[in-house]
Protein backbone atom coordinates (compact mmCIF):
# COMPACT_ATOMS: atom_id res chain seq x y z
CA UNK A 1 0.00 0.00 0.00
CA UNK A 2 1.39 3.61 -1.05
CA UNK A 3 1.40 6.12 1.97
CA UNK A 4 -0.18 9.62 0.48
CA UNK A 5 2.50 11.17 2.64
CA UNK A 6 5.37 10.18 2.22
CA UNK A 7 8.76 12.23 1.34
CA UNK A 8 7.59 12.37 -2.76
CA UNK A 9 4.30 13.69 -1.61
CA UNK A 10 5.83 16.48 0.74
CA UNK A 11 8.84 17.09 -1.72
CA UNK A 12 6.22 17.91 -4.45
CA UNK A 13 4.73 20.23 -2.30
CA UNK A 14 8.34 22.20 -1.74
CA UNK A 15 8.83 22.38 -5.46
CA UNK A 16 5.60 23.63 -5.86
CA UNK A 17 7.31 26.84 -4.46
CA UNK A 18 10.24 26.44 -6.16
CA UNK A 19 8.06 27.50 -9.04
CA UNK A 20 7.06 29.93 -7.50
CA UNK A 21 10.48 31.60 -6.97
CA UNK A 22 11.11 30.89 -10.69
CA UNK A 23 8.12 32.51 -12.12
CA UNK A 24 9.02 35.64 -9.29
CA UNK A 25 12.99 35.60 -11.11
CA UNK A 26 14.22 34.17 -7.75
CA UNK A 27 16.77 31.57 -7.65
CA UNK A 28 13.82 28.23 -7.21
CA UNK A 29 14.17 26.98 -4.12
CA UNK A 30 11.08 25.95 -2.32
CA UNK A 31 10.68 24.09 1.10
CA UNK A 32 7.83 23.23 3.75
CA UNK A 33 8.15 22.46 7.22
CA UNK A 34 5.80 19.71 8.09
CA UNK A 35 4.56 18.38 11.78
CA UNK A 36 2.51 15.14 11.93
CA UNK A 37 1.84 14.86 8.26
CA UNK A 38 0.34 18.54 7.96
CA UNK A 39 2.13 21.65 6.35
CA UNK A 40 2.85 24.33 8.97
CA UNK A 41 5.20 26.06 6.63
CA UNK A 42 5.98 27.00 2.99
CA UNK A 43 8.20 29.26 1.90
CA UNK A 44 10.34 29.98 -1.42
CA UNK A 45 13.46 32.10 -1.77
CA UNK A 46 13.00 35.63 -1.23
CA UNK A 47 16.50 37.23 -1.51
CA UNK A 48 15.39 39.12 -4.59
CA UNK A 49 12.67 40.34 -3.35
CA UNK A 50 13.60 41.26 0.45
CA UNK A 51 17.17 42.52 -0.99
CA UNK A 52 18.25 40.06 1.87
CA UNK A 53 20.59 37.10 1.63
CA UNK A 54 19.54 35.46 4.37
CA UNK A 55 16.50 34.97 2.98
CA UNK A 56 16.15 31.69 1.86
CA UNK A 57 13.22 29.20 1.26
CA UNK A 58 14.65 27.26 4.69
CA UNK A 59 14.85 30.00 6.17
CA UNK A 60 11.75 31.08 6.14
CA UNK A 61 10.38 28.30 6.45
CA UNK A 62 11.84 27.81 9.74
CA UNK A 63 10.48 30.96 10.73
CA UNK A 64 6.50 30.20 9.63
CA UNK A 65 7.07 27.15 11.40
CA UNK A 66 8.05 28.35 14.59
CA UNK A 67 5.45 31.11 14.48
CA UNK A 68 2.76 28.22 13.92
CA UNK A 69 3.69 26.28 16.50
CA UNK A 70 4.46 28.89 18.78
CA UNK A 71 8.03 28.23 19.77
CA UNK A 72 11.81 28.11 18.47
CA UNK A 73 12.17 24.84 18.63
CA UNK A 74 11.13 22.06 15.63
CA UNK A 75 11.96 18.60 16.85
CA UNK A 76 9.32 16.76 15.74
CA UNK A 77 9.50 18.62 12.29
CA UNK A 78 10.54 17.71 9.08
CA UNK A 79 12.05 20.38 6.32
CA UNK A 80 11.29 19.73 2.66
CA UNK A 81 14.00 21.75 0.27
CA UNK A 82 14.28 21.19 -3.16
CA UNK A 83 18.40 22.06 -2.98
CA UNK A 84 20.46 20.52 -0.39
CA UNK A 85 20.69 23.30 2.48
CA UNK A 86 23.59 26.17 2.50
CA UNK A 87 25.71 26.43 5.87
CA UNK A 88 23.63 29.41 6.93
CA UNK A 89 20.60 26.69 6.64
CA UNK A 90 22.18 24.30 7.94
CA UNK A 91 23.14 26.34 11.04
CA UNK A 92 19.58 27.61 11.53
CA UNK A 93 18.19 23.94 11.46
CA UNK A 94 20.75 23.07 13.88
CA UNK A 95 19.44 25.60 16.87
CA UNK A 96 16.07 24.85 15.26
CA UNK A 97 16.81 21.03 16.20
CA UNK A 98 14.47 20.30 13.04
CA UNK A 99 13.66 16.51 13.78
CA UNK A 100 14.55 15.82 9.63
CA UNK A 101 15.23 17.39 6.73
CA UNK A 102 14.76 15.87 3.13
CA UNK A 103 16.64 17.53 0.26
CA UNK A 104 16.28 17.02 -3.39
CA UNK A 105 19.01 18.38 -5.34
CA UNK A 106 22.48 18.33 -4.03
CA UNK A 107 24.95 21.04 -3.77
CA UNK A 108 28.48 20.15 -4.45
CA UNK A 109 29.80 23.76 -4.21
CA UNK A 110 28.07 25.37 -0.96
CA UNK A 111 25.92 22.65 0.27
CA UNK A 112 26.34 21.66 3.82
CA UNK A 113 27.13 18.51 2.96
CA UNK A 114 30.30 19.17 1.48
CA UNK A 115 31.52 22.14 3.49
CA UNK A 116 30.59 19.60 6.52
CA UNK A 117 28.75 21.99 8.10
CA UNK A 118 27.20 20.63 11.09
CA UNK A 119 23.87 19.49 11.50
CA UNK A 120 22.31 18.72 14.98
CA UNK A 121 22.99 15.44 16.05
CA UNK A 122 19.03 14.04 15.96
CA UNK A 123 18.63 15.41 12.89
CA UNK A 124 18.05 12.88 10.20
CA UNK A 125 18.93 13.16 6.75
CA UNK A 126 17.48 11.97 3.91
CA UNK A 127 19.36 13.02 0.04
CA UNK A 128 17.77 12.85 -3.61
CA UNK A 129 14.22 13.14 -3.14
CA UNK A 130 12.92 14.38 -6.57
CA UNK A 131 16.45 14.73 -6.97
CA UNK A 132 16.32 15.08 -11.29
CA UNK A 133 13.11 17.71 -11.05
CA UNK A 134 14.65 19.33 -8.67
CA UNK A 135 18.16 19.85 -10.38
CA UNK A 136 16.05 20.63 -13.99
CA UNK A 137 14.40 23.85 -12.06
CA UNK A 138 17.46 25.19 -11.34
CA UNK A 139 19.65 24.51 -14.49
CA UNK A 140 16.42 25.85 -16.54
CA UNK A 141 16.33 29.27 -14.32
CA UNK A 142 20.36 29.61 -14.70
CA UNK A 143 20.51 28.88 -18.65
CA UNK A 144 17.49 31.64 -18.83
CA UNK A 145 19.87 34.21 -16.79
CA UNK A 146 22.60 33.35 -18.80
CA UNK A 147 20.71 34.00 -22.05
CA UNK A 148 18.92 37.16 -20.88
CA UNK A 149 21.91 38.91 -20.16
Amino acid sequence: MIQPFDDEYFMKKAYQEAEIAFDKGEIPVGAIVTFNNQIIARAHNLTETLNDVTAHAEMQAFTAAADFLGGKYLKDCILYVTLEPCQMCAGASYWAQIGKIVYGASEPERGFVNLKTKIHPKTKVISGVLENECSQILKRFFIEKRNLN
